[in-house]
């Protein structure tokens, strides 16, 4: 049975199973967990008078090994690449931005090109791609916020080359996190833009239908990955790896996957990295059939699927590097006025970069506002700013071009 616990009470390894508001008005990303942090009781006082705690699960949650614990989760797959090299910021996200502006503009410049060619029965041009991949890589080493920033304001008007440029930024930005070695995080960049190019040679009408695949059309689909081993094996100049691996972004951890029903260890760290970024990629992208969604409810759906569709760990990791409130979010801040998150604090989750967009009246904001809420700045009212929830996903619209103008 529930038991209501206010919060001063509140004692670590309980599990708090209800909130006195609705999860949605707080930052907590899932509905339900076991308190063990500083920052996550400095959430509850903040939000919070009381919440409902389940003895029952606390005792069975208390018995279980550490492993099991989010951020502790053992993977299927060999983690010996990651962890092995740190990866300082050499730039803050006002000065990285509009190089990764840049570089995220040249990349799908020589894409576009690519395709062109391609499409023209020419081979792929490998020194074209490694160019664009390596400035995209540096910036992304520099500092990640900046151009997972710049993804997320992007115009997406072509879903597949969006998405491939989505997937690429984001398995870089996922690598770095990992603290795998700089040639490791630019063959993330490589595969992330290059494992769906045998789209190219898919029927359009099959790639812009809205509707529900019939089973013979998902079957056609799926060649979209030979397609692509095809491409990759006949171009000179790219990494070797990259055939092998592209056949391995629609594999699942439970086997579930094609096109060879591989399982956990079978798929690897790197198809592992893949299948749930691409996965992140295209829940947030707006598809032919589908809306975008939200990067925080797009996490949370993978954090439902770990350890059946994807390796858990690598999950929980990934939405380490995303982030509570993820790098472009709309935020409604307590004094009422609307900002953007524009840089993570690793220390402390819950207290990011923000720049404020919007007054309290909605009206847009000019000169913007910097607030690193980490540094505890007084809003109007002499209260300290903090983040009361967040936007709708396109609720307020925002482009690359306004900001640090």
């Amino acid at each position: 049975m529930r038991k209501t616990v206010p919060v001063s009470e509140l004692e670590f390894g309980m599990y708090v199973a209800e909130l006195d508001r609705p999860w949605t008005e707080t930052p907590f990303r899932f509905q339900g967990f076991v308190l063990k942090t500083a920052e996550q009781l400095e959430a509850l006082r903040k939000y919070c008078r009381h919440v409902f705690v389940d003895p029952d699960r606390n005792e069975v949650l208390s018995r279980l090994p550490r492993q099991a614990s989010l951020g502790a989760t053992r993977s299927a797959v060999d983690l010996s690449r990651t962890g092995q090299v740190k990866h300082p910021e050499a730039a803050p996200v006002e000065q990285e931005f509009p190089r990764a502006a840049g570089h995220r503009g040249a990349t799908a410049s020589a894409m576009r090109e690519v395709i062109r060619e391609l499409h023209a029965g020419r081979v792929l041009d490998a020194q074209l791609v490694n160019d664009a991949v390596s400035g995209l890589t540096e910036s992304v080493l520099r500092n990640p916020d900046a151009m997972l920033l710049v993804t997320q304001l992007q115009e997406k008007d072509d879903y597949t080359l969006s998405h491939a440029l989505d997937v690429s930024v984001y398995m870089t930005a996922f690598g770095r996190f990992l603290e795998m070695p700089r040639e490791d995080v630019a063959l993330l960049g490589h595969l992330g833009l290059l494992q769906d190019i045998g789209k190219i040679r898919l029927p359009n009408e099959l790639l812009s239908k809205r509707e529900r695949l019939t089973p013979e059309e998902f079957e056609l689909a799926k060649q979209h990955v030979q397609h692509s081993v095809e491409i990759l094996r006949a171009s000179r100049g790219l990494p070797a790896e990259l055939p092998a691996l592209a056949v391995l972004h629609h594999e699942r951890h439970d086997g579930s996957g094609y096109p060879k029903k591989l399982r956990g260890r079978e798929i690897g760290l790197t198809g592992s990295i893949a299948a749930i970024v691409d996965t992140f990629g295209a829940l947030t992208s707006r598809r032919p059939y589908a809306e975008p969604m939200a990067p925080s409810a797009a996490l949370s759906m993978l954090y439902k699927w770990r350890g059946t569709l994807f390796d858990a760990y690598l999950v929980e990791q990934f939405i380490r590097c995303i982030g509570i409130f993820p790098i472009g979010s709309l935020v409604e801040l307590n004094s009422g006025e609307v900002g953007i998150v524009i840089a993570q604090n690793l220390e402390k989750r819950l207290q990011p970069r923000v720049m404020v967009i919007r007054d309290a009246a909605g009206q847009p904001l000019k000169p913007q506002k910097l607030l690193d809420l980490a540094r505890a700045p007084t809003a109007p009212g002499g209260e300290a700013y903090r983040i009361r929830r967040t936007l709708e996903y396109g609720r307020v619209p925002v482009s690359a071009e306004t900001l640090f103008a």
